[in-house]
């Protein structure tokens, strides 16, 4: 199934727009899916199970790979076990738990975060130099962030108090945002192939928060319902997602590749009102246009373009 969808004439894999945008559509189902997970999945079950799901069909599918590529891997195997670590498990992580404790269409618009992250950590990492206009889209962008974390509410802003779920999906997408600087100078092998390497990290890694939840009596082992929920996860926001982005950023580089996150905030709550009938009231809408403008004036180029 993956080498079908890859090898559809080079139309899709080399089409880094069309990618992205299958990127964010998976995303933003996935906020869809934390949401139906709560009572039918504990969440470090399904984070381990969703990388051990992915780790097996893509070790499936690359170990040959895999085997004659590691000579170029192993230098650098420690940065590949933290970007599993922050950018997989400890995400995903988050991001279930926080799915607890506010909407889907509150963890979409704040997945809207993450390019501001990307440019903050490309200015401080790599010396980017930002242009007065990607500054004021950051600005922009953290008010639409604010203004869905406090929903909408002014007291919620002078108390300095948010939704505790809207708090832990912020620091989950910090966690991203360093996983994707790190994919600047990942090693110079196929993507496939590192991805396969990064679950297979990420598989592992994910077992110690499992035990924890076992032995906390936590855990909660998939119903049927959230076996189709899990599958669903390891498929697309899992598997596919994430070698579509990683192919989006060697296409067109982190930061332009990043930009294309701000449309997990659309198809999060469109999906969240569709599937799940969630609200969207008039700070949801709000913080969208908030986060949108400031996408636009953090990419605008120069003067008069």
């Amino acid at each position: 199934m993956i080498t079908a969808t890859l090898n559809l004439g080079g139309r899709i894999y080399g089409n880094a727009v069309l990618l992205l945008i299958l990127t964010t559509l998976f995303w933003g189902g996935n906020a869809v899916a934390g949401r139906l997970a709560i009572g039918e999945v504990s969440p470090m079950v399904v984070v381990a199970l969703r990388w051990i799901l992915v780790a097996a069909i893509m070790a499936g599918y690359f170990w040959p790979r895999i085997v004659a590529e590691w000579p170029l891997m192993r230098p650098y195997l420690g940065r590949m076990v933290l970007m599993a670590v922050f950018g997989f498990v400890a995400f995903n992580s988050l991001f279930y738990i926080a799915a607890h404790s506010t909407t889907a269409v509150n963890l979409g618009i704040i997945q809207g975060s993450m390019p501001v992250f990307v440019l903050i950590g490309s200015v401080l990492a790599f010396g980017t130099k930002a242009r007065p206009l990607q500054v004021l889209g950051i600005l922009v962008t953290l008010i639409g962030v604010v203004l869905v974390a406090s929903q909408g509410n002014l007291q919620v802003l002078l108390t300095l108090s948010v939704n505790p779920g809207d708090g832990i999906m912020l620091v989950a997408c910090f966690l991203y945002s360093a996983y994707t600087l790190a994919l600047r100078s990942r090693p110079q092998v196929s993507g496939l192939v590192f991805f396969a390497v990064l679950s297979i990290i990420a598989a592992v890694t994910s077992l110690p928060a499992l035990g924890y939840e076992i032995a906390t009596g936590t855990a909660q082992w998939p119903t049927p319902k959230g076996w189709l929920i899990v599958l669903f996860i390891a498929l697309f926001p899992s598997c596919l997602s994430q070698i579509f982005f990683m192919r989006g950023v060697e296409l067109i580089g982190p930061a332009r590749a990043g930009v294309f996150i701000n449309l997990v905030p659309i198809f999060a709550p469109i999906l969240a009102v569709l599937v799940l009938g969630e609200p969207f009231r008039w700070h949801h809408g709000a913080a969208l246009a908030l986060v949108l403008g400031g996408i636009y004036l953090s990419e605008r180029r120069a003067a008069g373009q």
